[in-house]
């Protein structure tokens, strides 16, 4: 019975691809096998989130360049969501008030130094708290990518719809830190966030951080070895079908990898950072970015001059500004 019904969700599913015209998405892998995952026509149901009628991976084809997007007229423009509906960070500071681009504080860390980031780099940066600034699809079109540093549930009805639109016509996310600790109970984010959520962490600590990749625009200039603190998020599931740019090395953890509810660590392979196209936009993530320390211009923190060199250029890799998930990478859980 249970093949039966194996196949005949393999046969939906390549009949869904086949008349909503997705193209070649996740490469085919023994992990995706292993956990129930299938291929149809270049695309990969990873089995990891019941959410296989989009495409998703590291091929360009599944971008939807749908001329939303003219930085040439327009210039680029960046909307940062810090709205948290759970824990908040500290580096995040006081919650904000109602509206677009409401006042800051000097503990506002996070806000302050994107806002800083753009006027060094050319990008304008708008920053909220409100979920009504997500109730159209045509707000979001204004940006050429969307930061998410948030905690649970941070968006109802009419701003998943948005979201979703928006990613669709070819927009773009950039998840950091807590973005993993988001919407646990969409799919359809999940899979946004590389079918990745945070589960629970160890003690924050010092680790070294490994460029997988130093080809992408995000990592270009990075050393390949370097040392950083955070809290290290212990990710069920791991990111798949993704090309992962960054790991920590887990051996370098002088606390341990074991979490508060449990979890004994990633072991072996710990990814922090990584990039995806997935339902016809573009997603840039990292798990890093817990301490205000680590985003704070000039500082001493363990790290930060290669996080922020590091956020920076994912943030324009996305927005279009660079070339987007591109150079030679080991396609780990792809």
């Amino acid at each position: 019975m249970r093949k039966r019904s194996m196949v005949l969700a393999a046969a939906t599913a390549l009949v869904t691809v086949a008349a909503l015209g997705f193209g070649a998405g996740a490469m085919a892998s023994s992990r995706a096998a292993a956990d129930g995952g299938y291929t149809t026509n270049g695309y990969t149901d990873l089995g990891g989130f019941p959410e296989p009628q989009v495409c998703h991976g590291t091929d360009p084809a599944c971008y939807h360049d749908w001329g939303n997007f003219d930085p040439a007229k327009n210039g680029y423009h960046l909307l940062v969501y810090t709205y948290t509906n759970g824990p908040r960070h500290a580096d995040l500071g006081p919650a904000l008030g109602p509206g677009l681009d409401p006042p800051l504080t000097a503990a506002n860390v996070v806000q302050n130094s994107l806002i800083a980031m753009g006027k060094a780099n050319g990008f304008s940066v708008d920053w909220t708290e409100d979920e009504s600034v997500f109730a159209s699809p045509a707000t979001l079109f204004k940006y050429n990518a969307i930061l998410f540093f948030t905690s649970r549930a941070v968006l109802d009805d009419a701003g998943q719809t948005a979201l979703r639109v928006y990613i669709e016509g070819g927009g773009a996310f950039v998840g950091v830190h807590n973005a993993f600790g988001t919407n646990y109970n969409w799919d359809w984010f999940r899979g946004l966030l590389g079918g990745a959520q945070l589960y629970d962490h160890a003690a924050e600590q010092t680790g070294t951080v490994n460029v997988l990749d130093p080809g992408d625009a995000s990592t270009r200039g990075l050393p390949k070895t370097w040392t950083f603190e955070d809290e290290w998020y212990n990710l069920v599931p791991e990111p798949q079908g993704v090309r992962i740019l960054a790991s920590v090395d887990d051996s370098t953890l002088a606390k341990g990898q074991q979490g508060y509810y449990g979890d004994p660590g990633m072991g072996a392979f710990h990814p922090v950072t990584w990039c995806q196209y997935y339902d016809g936009g573009k997603a840039w993530l990292t798990t890093l970015g817990h301490d205000a320390g680590a985003w704070e211009t000039g500082s001493a923190f363990p790290g930060a001059q290669y996080f922020q060199q590091m956020l920076l250029g994912g943030i324009e890799s996305a927005m279009g500004m660079t070339s987007f998930c591109q150079g030679p990478s080991p396609q780990h859980g792809s």
